[in-house]
């Protein structure tokens, strides 16, 4: 379908692409730990992860942030989707991937610490808001089950809210 076809306009509802992995060696997955300087959750534990660049698929732009982050590759596979609702009228489509290290040891990068950690402390870390959540939905989804899908917003309190899709918790 041609450019001019696709619907796009500022009036509708935008979603700005990012890519959350979670890789795996036994137990354990490899988080980063924020760098005390960094502008958005320092000192907290996150996958790895980011933008997706005008040009990417998912899948690569994915494989290219885990090599930025950590020097690595991994078998990667889509988990999961999650349309994150800021309120604007733009917000954020956060493509969640997992997969089994293959080899080699993280290498340190500016964004802050790679630790490979026992996924059953991970709730007890500080941790940035919806990770617990996420890797809960990544460890729960069955060998080749369709990826789960996910909204994220804030409710009228301020508290962070996941709301999942009714199939994905059958």
């Amino acid at each position: 379908m041609p450019v001019l076809e696709q619907g796009v306009s500022g009036a509708r509802y935008t979603l700005v692409p990012r890519v959350l992995i979670f890789v795996w060696r036994g137990t354990k997955v490899l988080l980063l730990k924020g760098a005390p300087d960094k502008r958005l959750w320092a000192g907290k534990y996150n996958g790895l992860g980011g933008h997706v660049e005008p040009g990417e698929d998912l899948l690569s732009a994915a494989r290219r942030e885990l090599t930025e982050e950590a020097g690595l590759e991994a078998n990667l596979q889509l988990c999961g989707t999650v349309v994150v609702d800021t309120g604007r009228s733009s917000g954020v489509g956060l493509f969640v991937f997992s997969g089994e290290w293959r080899g080699g040891e993280p290498q340190a990068s500016a964004e802050g610490r790679l630790e490979w950690v026992d996924a059953s402390i991970v709730p007890s870390l500080p941790c940035v808001e919806d990770l617990p959540v996420l890797l809960e939905a990544v460890l729960r989804r069955r060998p080749n089950a369709p990826p789960f899908s996910a909204r994220s917003f804030y409710d009228a309190e301020g508290g962070l809210r996941l709301v999942f899709a009714a199939d994905d918790r059958e």
